[in-house]
């Protein structure tokens, strides 16, 4: 499911135009990049929750050459899932 696809379902659940479930969508990505970019965890209770994680440097290998390389250090989002979800998925 893309973006377009996501923001008609919402549009269709919701019972509003997809101007008002993209203006949403956009808010909620808006506001959630937002938060982590603080450092802050987003928790959707029964969905799940995001949170940003260091992710130190470390030695890897140049696939084509093989010669060794050292990836540098940085942030990752990760997404935990909540219970309600993984138990619809399964």
């Amino acid at each position: 499911m893309n973006k377009a696809e996501l923001v008609e379902a919402m549009a269709e659940n919701a019972g509003i135009s997809k101007a008002d479930a993209k203006r949403a969508l956009d808010a909620f990505i808006d506001t959630t990049s937002g938060a982590l970019k603080k450092g802050d965890r987003v928790a959707l209770v029964g969905f799940g929750s995001f949170s940003v994680s260091e992710r130190s440097a470390r030695k890897g290998r140049n696939p084509q050459t093989g010669k060794e390389i050292t990836i540098k250090a940085k942030k990752v989002v990760k997404f935990k899932p909540g219970a309600e979800l993984s138990d619809k998925v399964k």
